[in-house]
């Protein structure tokens, strides 16, 4: 794992949360994460603090943000002390999102419906 102060090896943190050691660089190319400079000749560590992200990261997905929506929540939180305009900013997604739902909720009723009056119609013609 890691010495006291020297952050993780991006395979720990693979490991740690089940993902890949490409999809921790993945992260990383998007600002999501953030590594130490390198030590130990090529490897990168990662502070303590990505933890955290990964944590956050991990959570955002389960509510089906995009990572492009994660990383306007993390670019926002490093300027919103408060946490305020990032409380807002997921409560606006989530919104989208609930918009985006009952609309499918809706389209999927009509098609249920259209099914209903299939299944009556054939049972009135005696087929």
């Amino acid at each position: 794992m890691k010495k006291q102060g020297e952050g993780y090896k991006i395979g720990d943190l693979a490991s740690m949360f089940g993902l890949t050691a490409r999809t921790i660089r993945y992260y990383e190319e998007l600002g999501l994460l953030k590594s130490n400079d390198r030590v130990e000749g090529l490897h990168r560590r990662y502070p303590e603090k990505n933890i955290e992200y990964l944590k956050r990261i991990k959570q955002l997905k389960t509510y089906e943000l995009s990572l492009g929506e994660i990383k306007e929540y993390f670019d926002l939180a490093e300027r919103d002390a408060t946490g305020d305009l990032c409380r807002k900013l997921l409560i606006r997604k989530f919104e989208e999102k609930m918009i985006l739902e009952r609309a499918a909720i809706a389209e999927g009723q009509t098609r249920v419906d259209i099914l209903a009056q299939q299944v009556r119609l054939l049972e009135k013609e005696g087929i």
